[in-house]
């Protein structure tokens, strides 16, 4: 049960566009065909905004989205650690067993340390291409989202060609990443080799038939050794961390990219994908669209959108993000059901006839959703219809 201080948060969030219908018992926004006042662009996106007055005395207009939130996430922070080896000091021949032993750790821990020294080099020079391939793909997809919040042409080839490049540059990047983590599992290679050098220095204190000079040798070897373990272990983990950050952040953005794309198609801007800010994984949800509906009972429940489709090419797409967007950034595991409402009036083929529109109204719906990153398994479709619905409808309910 959604507790009254929820319903009043998500009303304060919701938007009315102009010409909307109300009923005394519709506490929500409705979408109607109607088109916005004025006849450019720019005034049709700040219709549907939410830019109007309210539509009647009470209800709460919200302010239009934040600019920030339109634009592509950050990159996550890379790690600026320069693993330079300490150095081997030199050793003094024995001519002991011993010395011999410490002269053939010693060689190891140089070419342990020389292979430490070509992987941070590796690891600034793939830092380096990350920032130059994220700061190329974020002006890319700030100059599609400039141009999108001004308004345009659905289906901009000029955006199409810049989204293409968009996709190019956040491949680079995994590729990048991908240079990264294999790094990193050489990395790993020489942290066992370091695990025994620093195992053999020790056990080589025991061999009998040393003199004073191996041990004074032994006991600085072993402390560089100790060194080189603690460097590989930070470098290491900084590495892991970076992949770790970055790979979450390139599935972040191609979800962006998703919502980006349905943007370029109305000739819109939305924001960051649905799924990005609840900030929650998929809950058992696929990626199929579901094709058929179930019989729903809306008695008594209250939508949080409305969309009435009274003429083609009803412009509800952001509207609907807006209010969903709203909802899952104060509940991030909501989860909503997507009714299609037929009108109840006329003959049983009339019915069934507006009951197929409905539906097939709702899946449309329910593709928008999916391209604005909501996951498919928090949406259930259904359908019904209803005496109250004067043309054919679609529901969004909180479940």
């Amino acid at each position: 049960m959604i507790s009254w201080k929820f319903r009043a948060a998500v009303l304060g969030v919701m938007f009315l566009l102009p010409a909307c219908a109300f009923t005394e018992e519709a506490l929500w926004p409705s979408l109607t065909g109607e088109e916005p006042s004025g006849g450019n662009a720019q005034q049709t996106q700040q219709a549907q905004q939410g830019a109007a007055a309210p539509a009647q005395p009470g209800a709460v207009s919200s302010a239009p989205v934040d600019a920030n939130q339109m634009a592509a996430g950050v990159q996550p922070p890379l790690g600026d650690t320069d693993f330079t080896p300490p150095g081997v000091t030199p050793g003094q021949d024995t001519g002991t067993f011993v010395g011999k032993k410490a002269r053939e750790l010693r060689t190891e821990l140089v070419r342990l340390q020389s292979s430490i020294g070509e992987h941070n080099s590796e690891l600034q020079q793939v830092r380096g291409k990350i920032v130059a391939d994220s700061r190329r793909y974020h002006e890319t997809v700030g100059a599609i989202n400039a141009k999108l919040q001004v308004g345009t042409t659905p289906g901009n080839p000029i955006l199409v060609q810049q989204f293409a490049s968009s996709q190019t540059d956040l491949d680079r990047l995994s590729t990048d990443i991908a240079e990264m983590n294999a790094l990193a599992n050489r990395v790993a290679a020489d942290s066992t080799m370091s695990a025994f050098l620093s195992e053999s220095a020790r056990a080589a204190f025991s061999i009998s038939g040393a003199v004073d000079e191996d041990h004074r040798q032994l006991t600085i070897l072993e402390d560089e050794i100790n060194r080189t373990v603690v460097l590989i272990d930070r470098l290491l983990k900084e590495v892991a961390d970076d992949v770790r950050r970055q790979t979450n952040y390139v599935a972040t953005e191609r979800s962006n990219l998703n919502l980006l794309s349905a943007g370029i198609k109305t000739g819109e801007i939305y924001g960051a994908s649905l799924v990005n800010r609840a900030m929650t994984s998929v809950a058992g949800g696929g990626n199929s669209v579901p094709s058929s509906a179930a019989t729903a009972d809306i008695t008594g429940r209250r939508p949080l959108v409305v969309i009435r489709f009274d003429k083609p090419n009803v412009p509800y797409q952001q509207a609907v993000y807006n209010t969903l967007s709203r909802v899952l950034e104060r509940r991030p595991d909501a989860q909503f059901d997507l009714v299609a409402v037929a009108p109840s009036t006329g003959g049983p083929a009339r019915i069934a006839v507006n009951s197929n529109k409905s539906r097939r109204y709702a899946e449309n719906v329910l593709r928008s959703l999916v391209e604005m990153g909501l996951p498919p398994g928090r949406i259930a479709l259904a359908g019904t219809t209803s005496s109250n619905a004067a043309t054919n409808e679609v529901h969004i309910y909180l479940r």
